[in-house]
């Protein structure tokens, strides 16, 4: 990983030959890159907004700095970065990258390459859990196939005549729908497959679990450890392995993700959540807060 050097704002650089299959859950956002896309009002049942398969050769950079809904992300070839906890993190075949809602979001072809990728866009409506818990991976290896195949899948049935010359396209019945609905529910499941993985080590799990209800404790790497009967080193290896955070990282992630919920639910002061999250120095928060999540606590979007 690389630290961001520059105060990102709202960008959207795109290449003239870009390559783009998309679909979206409806036609309200105007944006000329999404107009073209088929409409699948079916999207909506699992709260995704669009989807795509890409291809993006440089320069293409996106930030996003107002999303609420979690990104997903997966490279089948090529290169590109991530900014990931303030670092742009490489991106490469055979990895996937799970953004959650809130934070600043930033994406771009590694220079004078080409990156190949898969996304689907998220939108959690305020008070409803989003995809991402304690022991969800922010980056990991993943099998993109499934999910490209899915999309290009889905992608044909939306632009096939019979769906095409329908007088709403909002709503489809018969074995098109049935189409529909299985390519929309298999998309689902392959995020949630990296999302909420089965085969997360059962050490992890019962670690972040603990950790996360009690995030004003002041943990050290040592008592992470201990606390699941491992030495630091292989704490970190797991870590590293499971979740592509080291402990440290995931425990820093877990306190600003709370910060920012009661950011948004409580009218506190920063002072006092900085307290809530395990840090008794508000600048030190504050400074933290900024860089992981893009903003400062008390310009975070939904702050009262």
């Amino acid at each position: 990983m690389s630290r961001s050097d520059q105060n990102l704002s709202e960008t959207d650089m795109r290449p003239p030959d870009a390559e783009t299959v998309m679909v979206r859950a409806d036609a309200l956002d105007s944006r000329t890159w999404l107009t073209k896309a088929p409409v699948c009002s079916e999207l909506v049942r699992h709260r995704i907004r669009h989807l795509a398969v890409a291809h993006m050769p440089s320069p293409f950079e996106i930030v996003r700095t107002k999303l609420g809904g979690s990104y997903f992300l997966a490279c089948f070839g090529g290169e590109g970065r991530v900014l990931v906890d303030g670092r742009w993190t490489r991106c490469t075949p055979g990895q996937a990258i799970l953004l959650p809602p809130g934070t600043l979001q930033a994406f771009k072809t590694a220079p004078d390459q080409f990156w190949d990728f898969c996304w689907v866009r998220y939108q959690e409506p305020v008070g409803q859990p989003p995809l991402t818990a304690a022991q969800t991976p922010v980056v990991a290896r993943f099998d993109t196939e499934g999910l490209r195949l899915a999309i290009l899948g889905l992608f044909h049935e939306c632009t096939s005549p019979a769906q095409v010359n329908r007088p709403d396209q909002r709503s489809s019945h018969g074995s098109d729908s049935i189409a529909i609905n299985r390519w929309v529910d298999l998309v689902h499941h392959y995020v949630l497959r990296f999302a909420k993985p089965i085969s997360l080590d059962p050490r992890i799990w019962r670690l972040w679990e603990q950790v996360a209800s009690r995030l004003a404790d002041p943990w050290t790497i040592t008592d992470m450890a201990q606390a699941i009967h491992l030495s630091e080193k292989q704490l970190q290896r797991l870590c590293l392995k499971e979740l592509g955070r080291s402990p440290r990282q995931q425990l820093i992630w877990l306190r600003m993700r709370h910060a920012a919920e009661l950011l948004i639910e409580r009218d506190s002061k920063i002072e006092t959540i900085a307290g809530r999250v395990g840090y008794r120095n508000p600048f030190v928060f504050s400074t933290t807060f900024k860089r992981i999540m893009g903003w400062s606590p008390s310009d975070y979007p939904g702050r009262g």
